[in-house]
C-alpha cells in the first residue's frame, strides 16, 4: 500500500473519523484506524463497535492495499505538518512510514483482517419524522436521562418506530 495526498485534504475526515476511537480500548485493533486504498480513493474506517464512520479522499500515486495504524498517533502527526504540504504514506512489512518533506515518522501496524466490521444491513423499517417533531419528542424525554449512571442504559432513550408512529421511553 502506497500512497501521496495534500494534508489539508486527509486533515478534516480524518480528525472525523478518529473522533469515534476510544483511547482506552479493551482490544488493540479498536485503538486504530482503517485505511484502505482502492482505485485512487482513501478510505478511513474508525469504530467502537456501536458506531461506525467512513472518510473518503482523493488520493493520487495510489498502491492498493490496507492496515490499521494508531488513530491519535496519525491525528497528531498530520496536525504537526506544514499547511498545504504534501504527505506520502507507504507501508513497508508491519510498519507505515508518512513522508512530507524533510519529515519522516514510522507507525506500527496491525493487520486489516483484525479489524472488525460492522454489519451493513438495510433496515426492516424506516420511517420519516419532521425535524420539529423529534426535537419536541426528544424534549419530552430527555429529562428523564440518567447522565453518569454505572449501568449504561439508563443514560440513554428507548426509541420505538411503529407503523405509522414513534415513541420514546427514558
Amino acid at each position: 500500500m502506497k500512497f501521496s495526498v495534500n494534508r489539508e485534504s486527509l486533515l478534516r475526515p480524518l480528525q472525523q473519523v478518529a473522533g469515534v476511537v476510544e483511547r482506552r480500548q479493551t482490544l488493540p485493533v479498536l485503538s486504530n484506524l482503517l485505511l484502505q486504498v482502492q482505485e485512487k480513493q482513501l478510505f478511513m474506517t474508525g469504530t467502537d463497535l456501536e458506531v461506525e464512520l467512513i472518510g473518503r479522499v482523493e488520493i493520487d500515486n495510489a498502491e492498493t492495499g490496507a492496515v490499521t495504524v494508531p488513530a491519535r498517533k496519525l491525528v497528531d502527526i498530520c496536525r504537526e505538518i506544514p499547511e498545504k504540504a504534501d504527505i506520502e504514506v507507504a507501508l513497508a512489512e508491519s510498519r507505515v512510514e508518512i513522508r512530507s518533506g524533510r519529515f519522516r515518522s514510522t507507525l506500527s501496524t496491525l493487520s486489516a483482517m483484525d479489524f472488525p466490521s460492522v454489519d451493513h444491513s438495510s433496515p426492516e423499517l424506516s420511517t420519516e419524522l419532521d425535524s420539529k417533531a423529534l426535537k419536541k419528542l426528544l424534549d419530552k424525554t430527555a429529562f428523564a436521562m440518567a447522565q453518569q449512571d454505572v449501568r449504561y442504559f439508563l443514560n440513554g432513550m428507548l426509541v420505538e418506530i411503529g407503523h405509522g408512529h414513534v415513541r420514546s421511553v427514558a
